[in-house]
């Protein structure tokens, strides 16, 4: 896939998840991408799935630039929302940023997207309340690629969906996604250790990292801000620093008797290396073997699939080696069609 491609299909993504700005700026850079300078050396340096599928290099890009509006860029800042502008305004304010930022921007692209959106809890908060019913034991839980750990807070958030609320009354957040399908069993589980680990993990409490978790969100999404700055005043858990798997390893007998390890992750898997995500996939099967009605084992993924719409919400449950699809939900929790098989 050419970078141009994978702008235009970024754009097509960012359209469908409601952000037309986001569309307008990656379908400029499709068009009048700068193909010299240390931006364009630094993208032409990945191999593999450059596109959203992948590396997401021009999500990667489109956060730079939106760092350095954060920043107070002068010539992005008034492209930029709440601003207004045309196409034309929009590109050649872009295109001068790559050409003057170009060392700024290549050392932002190294590090994968750290999105760390909190309406993804809303999914796992149904997830949860649906394993629970069915093993009703405090859980242990790991997040893999759990970012600045926003979302290893889940069971702290509420869930508002058709009328019904699960989660706490005093909740520092509540999450509303637009909702289809039955309402989970209200079984709201008791988490008594969590944890979670980043091969380059962000601290809330950081003005650089949180820098970084801003960037992320797109311009014209202002609720996002307001949602992550809430969870963000909530996070109390530090994130481990490491390579998922081997972090996983030991993790996985880590569970007491009498305790559910519930493993998750969210829009993280496609940035694994294909090699860990097989060893991945080997240690917790093999973790799920040795699992007992005692000690059962849950290992829970919102990823991308290329399904027609959202991301795949799926669990494997031991023992028994169950697979259950539990439906689907939008990249960015804005919906959930709950179907659980």
């Amino acid at each position: 896939m050419t970078l141009a491609a994978a702008f235009t299909e970024q754009a097509r993504a960012c359209e469908a998840l409601g952000s037309p700005f986001m569309a307008r700026l990656l379908t400029a850079l499709a068009a009048d991408w700068p193909a010299d300078g240390l931006l364009a050396q630094a993208c032409a340096g990945f191999d593999g799935d450059i596109g959203p599928g992948g590396h997401s290099l021009p999500l990667r890009i489109a956060g730079g630039l939106h760092a350095l509006v954060l920043q107070g860029d002068a010539g992005l800042a008034p492209v930029y929302p709440p601003n207004q502008s045309d196409d034309a305004e929009l590109a050649r304010a872009v295109v001068a940023a790559v050409r003057a930022h170009g060392a700024f921007l290549a050392d932002w692209i190294a590090r994968p997207p750290q999105t760390n959106d909190v309406r993804r809890s809303a999914p796992l908060i149904a997830a949860a309340h649906w394993i629970h019913a069915r093993h009703p034991l405090p859980f242990v839980t790991s997040e893999l690629g759990a970012s600045a750990g926003l979302n290893l807070n889940w069971d702290r958030y509420a869930l508002v969906a058709q009328g019904t609320r699960l989660g706490p009354d005093a909740a520092p957040l509540t999450l509303r996604p637009d909702w289809s399908g039955p309402i989970p069993p209200a079984s709201p589980p008791v988490v008594a250790a969590r944890a979670g680990v980043d091969l380059t993990p962000l601290n809330p409490r950081s003005e650089g990292d949180a820098l970084r978790l801003f960037a992320y969100l797109w311009p014209d999404q202002p609720e996002r801000m307001d949602l992550t700055r809430a969870a963000m005043a909530a996070a109390d858990t530090p994130v481990a620093q490491g390579d998922a798997i081997d972090w996983l390893a030991p993790q996985l007998d880590s569970a007491p008797e009498g305790h559910l390890h519930l493993v998750y992750h969210t829009i993280a898997w496609q940035y694994f290396p294909a090699a860990a995500r097989d060893r991945g996939t080997a240690l917790i099967a093999a973790a799920g073997a040795r699992a007992t009605p005692h000690r059962p084992l849950a290992w829970l993924r919102l990823e991308n699939d290329s399904g027609p719409r959202g991301a795949a919400l799926s669990l494997r449950l031991w023992p028994g080696d169950l697979h259950v699809a539990l439906g689907r939900a939008d990249f960015h929790g804005r919906w959930v069609d709950w179907h659980p098989a």
